[in-house]
């Protein structure tokens, strides 16, 4: 399973004409994990957990809906509740923070209480009248209003109204601001309690505002990918030009603002009351913030465009092809959502067996509060983690589908002479050869970042648990490991994007396309680095002008209503939601950028565009190569000048 030996001899290079399957050990492997992670959601479901999530239980390990078996130590275990189909907290607003919980203890009722409940007298007559006991098991309903332990057996008076939550059994109030109580402590790192309100009220009142924003986000990324299919030869030019007014000019109606707002400050300050004054001084604030950071964040943008001005045309060649590939094949721009799907579904699967495991195991009783808990002891304890290690690699292997299918339908385009001989859905015909030929050399790729990514989540919450108990060195170096591990984590997404591309054109396995992708690219280095870095920061650009154009917007609409809004969370709620959007449509194109590079350098290394050696570059990039000839700023010898061999296929088993 080594990447170092190779047994393989070399073979013409043919790119797209033999295929094979690819590390089938490492499918056979991966294979074998998802029927483990399969068996862990059987077990849940055999074991009654599943049920105990679905239906709901009690604090005394009785199953709702059910008939259940007696726990040992527990005296009010082992009821029938086929009758009693539904949860009831006695205190549903007693939260427990730290363990994400309702610190209350709860019981299995016939019937959630439908309006307010106020003295014990009438939860003895609900219960009579319809047959649910509200208080625990052991007091009947006649010893409601006179039971010396009714303060704690009994719910906290007034018992609020409260409904069924479909599908889950549980009784929930039906006026949840008893939960504001939580919302309180999850922040309580916010000491001053007025300006979270101002804050949470300048949100309620701009909700039609961001939602509004939020769709424009949505258009301008569209028209963005309008733009870069149809017109990719202007586009460099339209968008390192709109960025330096946009910015420039964002910065100076940043200032403009913060005058304003600071001189209507001072005039209107006798006159407006403490709330007002408070708003416009948190306004003033924020727009100082964003200025500052404004004008820095300009600088430096201008300066890198300044120094990268020589390597446009460039990148204008290759922006020009990707926009080809576009017109071709259309279905790239739908890759993102089908990936989004998939995890999505995915992360529900595993949340909800997560949610199962954690009522699996031995009901067993708890000391302090004679109460029942499940523990899982001996090797089911383990399942947490077998199951948190592949939320992660299934989770990579699904973004690497995404990667593979990209780098074969624009390795289709890029080798095919005549793209009239493409096949009539390039997108679906590189999903299949994927789930024929390479599912094996995903399953490798993508526990490879796996491997990397586990010691570096587990050390974020090392150092998040000991924050502020550690000394300066211990956090310095945990810091210093996590960084590293994310750097790390980055270089082999790189690399292993462009081995999936590798793998795409030759049909070799991981470590084979891995090396070979990475010796093309450093016999390349100075050339595809230049294109890689002004490409991925020209779409750094598109993204920043989504977010620009979204931001000037919403300063436009919330300065109508400055005497009422705190602009802090609006607008970064604003920009989040926009930047998102904008990645999520231009990350496509950033991989087809990617994946034409190491096409280009494999073309431009085994050929030199004389008879039997064609370039099967586009022409746009043709006459770029030719431009540098010219210019002599390109050397056919960066080839090693042989004929067109394989990337030798290593013999390698994964």
């Amino acid at each position: 399973m080594g990447c170092c030996s190779s047994s393989e001899s070399k073979r013409d290079w043919k790119p797209l004409e033999e295929r094979s399957c690819t590390d089938i050990p490492w499918l056979l492997i991966f294979t074998l994990f998802c029927i483990g992670m399969v068996c862990i959601c059987g077990f849940t479901i055999a074991t009654g957990a599943a049920s105990r999530i679905v239906s709901g239980y009690d604090s005394y390990g009785n199953t709702c809906g059910q008939n259940n078996t007696k726990v040992e130590g527990i005296e009010l275990s082992g009821r029938n509740m086929i009758e009693n189909k539904y949860v009831f907290f006695l205190d549903p607003c007693n939260l427990d923070i730290i363990n994400r919980k309702i610190k209350s203890i709860a019981l299995c009722v016939s019937k959630c209480p439908a309006t307010e409940l106020k003295t014990y007298n009438e939860l003895k007559q609900f219960a009579l009248n319809n047959g649910s006991a509200l208080c625990t098991y052991d007091i009947t309903p006649t010893r409601y209003p006179s039971h010396s332990e009714r303060s704690t057996k009994c719910p906290k008076l007034p018992v609020p109204p409260s409904k069924s939550v479909p599908l889950f059994h549980r009784c929930i109030p039906v006026d949840i601001s008893c939960y504001a109580e939580f919302a309180q402590a999850f922040i309580t790192f916010v000491s001053d309690n007025s300006v979270l309100r101002r804050v949470v009220a300048g949100v309620m009142a701009s909700k039609d505002i961001i939602v509004g924003l939020c769709v424009l986000a949505l258009v301008l990324s569209l028209i963005m990918m309008v733009v870069i299919r149809y017109i990719s030869k202007v586009l460099v030019w339209i968008l390192t030009v709109l960025v330096i007014i946009g910015t420039t000019v964002g910065t100076g109606i940043l200032w403009w603002l913060y005058v304003d707002h600071r001189n209507s400050q001072e005039l209107n300050n006798k006159t407006t009351s403490v709330f007002g004054k408070e708003v416009a001084s948190d306004n003033v604030k924020a727009l100082l913030v964003y200025a500052i950071g404004a004008t820095i964040f300009t600088v430096i943008l201008l300066l890198v465009i300044f120094f990268m001005r020589k390597r446009v045309a460039l990148t204008i060649s290759l922006f020009h092809v990707a926009g080809k590939v576009f017109i071709h094949l259309p279905l790239l721009a739908l890759q993102p959502f089908w990936t989004f799907l998939c995890l999505m579904l995915f992360w529900v699967y595993w949340i909800a067996v997560l949610l199962f495991l954690g009522t699996t195991g031995t009901p067993v009783k708890n000391n302090y509060t004679g109460l029942v808990e499940y523990q899982m002891v001996g090797p089911l304890q383990y399942m947490v983690w077998y199951h948190a290690v592949g939320l992660i690699w299934i989770s990579e292997f699904i973004l690497a589908f995404q990667q593979m299918t990209i780098a074969g339908a624009v390795v289709t385009y890029y080798f095919t002479r005549n793209k009239s001989q493409m096949p009539a859905t390039p997108i679906l015909s590189a999903m299949a050869r994927t789930l024929r030929y390479h599912l094996g050399t995903l399953a490798k790729g993508s526990f490879i970042i796996t491997l990397v990514k586990i010691p570096r989540l587990i050390l974020t919450y090392i150092h998040s648990q000991l924050k502020g108990k550690e000394n300066a060195c211990a956090r310095c170096m945990l810091k210093a490991c996590v960084c590293c591990l994310w750097c790390l984590e980055k270089c082999l997404a790189y690399l292993n994007q462009n081995a999936y591309t590798a793998t795409a054109i030759n049909s070799t396995n991981f470590c084979t396309s891995a090396r070979d992708a990475f010796v093309i690219l450093v016999e390349n280095a100075l050339r595809v680095a230049a294109i890689n870095t002004v490409g991925d920061f020209v779409l750094f650009l598109g993204k920043v002008l989504i977010v620009a154009c979204t931001a000037f917007a919403g300063v436009l609409a919330l300065n109508y209503q400055r005497e009422y809004t705190v602009w802090v969370l609006p607008l970064l709620i604003v920009c989040l939601f926009a930047f998102l959007v904008a990645h999520c449509f231009l990350s496509v194109f950033e991989n087809v950028v990617d994946v034409l590079f190491l096409c280009f350098a494999v073309d431009t290394k085994y050929n030199d565009g004389s008879l039997g050696r064609e370039y099967y570059m586009d022409k746009a990039l043709m006459e770029f190569v030719e431009n540098s000839k010219k210019m002599g700023r390109y050397n056919p010898d960066d080839g090693d000048g042989r004929e067109m061999k394989s990337m030798a296929r290593g013999g390698t088993l994964a």
